[in-house]
């Protein structure tokens, strides 16, 4: 199993004023981040209608499952799939390790536009989830430390102040 990425705010807002930008510039109609784990992370664009935690999870499924293709036919993944429909069409790109970006568009687009458009922001988002793991990094010994200075009279006095 994958280990769950951590998004903060600030990196949060940083992703999700990427894809604002992308659906904008890519004539998109909806634009979602979801983690490897089924997780919706941030969603633009017009995703009222759409059932965004289906969507994430079909997303990570269907993800795995081009992973897995990939390798049995000795690829180390197939990074980006598309799926064309008579009405909407869906890109899908791997971003880092963790992150599948996700762009719904339809005949105002072109997948030539949505491509293009998808790459330079890919490189924006691999930034933004550099510094998350950045601060993941420094964070985790300030972390440990925080729960290193609570002792097990603390937690006995929390249990008997609740009865």
């Amino acid at each position: 199993m994958s280990q769950q990425m951590v998004i903060y705010e600030e990196e949060h807002q940083k992703l999700t004023e990427i894809c604002e930008r992308l659906v904008r510039d890519a004539l998109a109609k909806a634009i979602f981040i979801v983690d490897k784990d089924g997780q919706l992370v941030t969603a633009t664009g017009e995703t009222g209608g759409i059932d965004t935690t289906g969507l994430a999870s079909l997303i990570a499924g269907a993800t795995a499952a081009t992973g897995s293709l990939a390798q049995m036919l000795g690829e180390e993944e197939f990074p980006v799939h598309f799926h064309e429909g008579s009405k909407k069409h869906v890109h899908v790109s791997v971003i880092g390790e963790t992150l599948i970006l996700v762009v719904i568009f339809d005949e105002r687009s072109s997948l030539g536009l949505v491509r293009l458009r998808v790459k330079r922001a890919h490189g924006q988002m691999k930034d933004v989830i550099a510094s998350v793991q950045q601060k993941v990094a420094e964070g985790s010994d300030e972390d440990m430390d925080l729960f290193g200075e609570i002792t097990d009279d603390d937690i006995d006095n929390l249990f008997n102040d609740a009865f």
